[in-house]
């Protein structure tokens, strides 16, 4: 149940990310320690503000709207 609102959030946050020429993969959600999973694609992939798209904003909007979320890390893959 937390994957769906998960991509639903992530779907809401894909358009700002395409204007910049990036973009976002869910990889996982942990349904039971609350942690998400995601691919920064595209020009976030190895960008500069990467970091702080990750927390500032996907990270900060999926633990604004979805309690359970504990944490989010990008991984390469």
């Amino acid at each position: 149940m937390i994957k769906e609102k998960v991509e639903k959030i992530i779907n809401e946050l894909r358009p700002f990310l395409q204007g910049d020429g990036g973009d976002v993969e869910l990889v996982e959600v942990n349904e039971q320690t609350g942690e998400v999973k995601v691919k920064l694609q595209g020009a976030c992939h190895g960008c500069p503000m990467a970091t702080m798209t990750l927390s500032s904003g996907i990270e900060a909007r999926l633990k604004e709207e979805i309690p359970e979320v504990t944490k989010v890390t990008s991984v390469e893959e």
